[in-house]
C-alpha cells in the first residue's frame, strides 16, 4: 500500500507589484511590534533595504537590522543574529533578501524560538523543532530559492564543510510571504539566471522524485510553463515587469512542490558541494540539473515527457522515451542560453569528483532520486557534468 503522505503550508501568500508596501501592516496584523529585519550587506549597498525599512518608519514601527547573512550562511552567523534578535527585544523576523537571508531569518527564529545553537536543528527523526518561529514575514528580493513558502533552511557547517536541513515542519514556515516582483527588477543578469534555474530544478526534482503527490504536482508543472516562457527573457530583460512577474510566480509555485518533502540528486550534489565550495547555490545547481535529468529520465519517462510539453517542447508523435530525452535536451539548452557558468568556472576540479561524489551520496536528498543511485552514479554524473565544461 501507498505511504500516506501529507501536504502542509502554514504560510499566507500575498504576490503582487508593489506588495512590499504593505510590509507594516502585515507586521501590524502579526501582532509584531519590533522586528528583526534580517538581510545582507549586498542588499544594504544597493540601497534596497530602504523598501523594506521605510514602511516600518512611516507606521512608526520601530526596528532592528541584522544585516550580516553572507552567501551559504554559517551556522555562527544563525546564531549571532538569535543573540541580537534577543538583545534588541525583537518580537517578529522579517527576511528580506535571496534565500539566504530568508534561509537564515527562519533559521534565528528556530533558535529565538527554542534556545540553544542552530546546530542542534540539524533535520532528524523524530523532528527536533518543538516550538513554531515568531511571527515571520519572508520578502524575496530573487526569483528562484522560493525559501518564503519552503519548510526548510540550509545552514553550512564550516567545520564539517557540508550543508545541512533544517525544517520539514511547519514550524519553521514563514507566517506569511510577501512576494513583489518589483523588488527583482534591479537584479544582476547572473543571479536572475542562477535563481530562475534553481526555481526549475525545484519544480522538477519535486515532480519526478519518489514523494511526488498530486497537488505538488500540479504547482510544480505550473513552474516549469512560467521558467521555460519567462526565464530567457528575464535574463535578457531585467527591467521586463511581466517576466519578473511570472518568475517570481514560478520560484513561488516550484518552492510549494517540496511540500516538507525533498527533492533528489541536483540537489544532494549541489547542496553538499556548496559546503566543499563557497559558490552560488543557484548557479551550482543549474550546470548539475541537465546532467541528472539525463541519468534520471529512465526512471519515471511518462513524468519526463510531460517535463518536455511544460518546457514547450513539440512532443506529438514522438514515443515516451524520444519525448523523455527531449525534456533533457531543453533544459542543457536553457543552461547555456542563460550563461550559467560550468563547474571549473566555478571553481572546482576534476580530481575532486571522489570527494564531491561520496558527500553527494551520503545526503538524504539521495533517497528521493526517481532512479536508484549508487556512489558510482554519483562519479559518472560529475564527469558528465565536467564534460559540459
Amino acid at each position: 500500500m501507498p505511504t500516506v503522505r501529507s501536504f502542509v503550508i502554514p504560510t499566507v501568500m500575498k504576490h503582487g507589484l508593489g506588495a512590499i508596501q504593505t510590509l507594516a501592516d502585515e507586521a501590524k496584523a502579526l501582532g509584531i511590534k519590533r522586528p528583526l529585519v534580517v538581510t545582507d550587506g549586498g542588499i544594504v549597498k544597493a540601497g534596497l533595504l530602504d523598501r523594506a525599512t521605510a514602511p516600518l518608519k512611516a507606521a512608526n514601527m520601530g526596528h532592528a537590522v541584522f544585516d550580516k547573512v553572507a552567501p551559504n550562511p554559517p551556522i555562527a552567523t544563525v546564531d549571532e543574529g538569535a543573540e541580537v534578535y534577543k538583545s534588541e527585544k525583537c518580537d517578529g523576523v522579517i527576511g528580506f533578501g535571496g534565500g539566504s537571508a530568508m534561509d537564515t531569518a527562519k533559521a534565528i527564529g528556530v533558535v529565538a524560538a527554542n534556545g540553544g545553537s542552530i546546530l542542534q536543528y540539524e533535520w532528524a527523526d523524530p523532528q527536533p523543532i518543538k516550538n513554531r518561529i515568531p511571527p515571520t514575514i519572508c520578502v524575496p528580493t530573487t526569483a528562484g530559492t522560493g525559501s518564503e513558502v519552503t519548510l526548510w533552511s540550509v545552514i553550512t557547517d564550516t567545520k564539517r564543510h557540508i550543508k545541512f536541513n533544517v525544517g520539514g515542519t511547519p514550524h519553521i514556515g514563514a507566517w506569511v510571504a510577501l512576494i513583489d516582483p518589483e523588488l527583482a527588477l534591479d537584479l544582476p543578469a547572473p543571479v536572475t539566471a542562477g535563481t530562475g534555474m534553481d526555481a526549475l530544478a525545484h519544480a522538477i526534482e519535486c515532480y519526478t522524485c519518489a514523494y511526488a503527490q498530486p497537488l505538488p504536482d500540479s504547482v510544480a508543472l505550473n513552474a516549469m510553463e512560467y521558467v521555460g516562457q519567462w526565464l530567457r527573457v528575464a535574463f535578457a530583460q531585467g527591467h521586463n515587469v511581466e517576466a519578473r512577474y511570472k518568475m517570481s510566480m514560478a520560484a513561488m509555485l516550484g518552492a510549494l512542490a517540496y511540500g516538507t518533502e525533498s527533492a533528489g540528486a541536483a540537489h544532494a550534489m549541489s547542496q553538499s558541494a556548496g559546503g566543499v565550495h563557497d559558490v552560488p547555490h543557484g548557479a551550482l545547481t543549474a550546470r548539475l540539473l541537465a546532467p541528472v535529468m539525463e541519468y534520471n529520465y529512465k526512471g519515471e519517462p511518462q513524468k519526463f515527457a510531460r517535463i518536455a510539453q511544460a518546457l514547450g517542447e513539440d512532443i506529438r508523435g514522438l514515443s515516451v522515451w524520444d519525448a523523455a530525452e527531449k525534456a533533457v535536451e531543453a533544459v542543457y539548452r536553457l543552461t547555456e542560453d542563460v550563461e550559467i557558468p560550468t563547474l571549473q568556472q566555478l571553481g572546482f576540479k576534476e580530481e575532486e569528483i571522489p570527494m564531491l561524489a561520496d558527500i553527494a551520496f551520503k545526503d538524504p536528498q539521495t533517497i528521493g532520486n526517481p532512479r536508484d543511485l549508487t556512489l558510482n552514479s554519483y562519479v559518472q554524473i560529475y564527469k558528465r557534468t565536467f564534460d559540459q565544461g
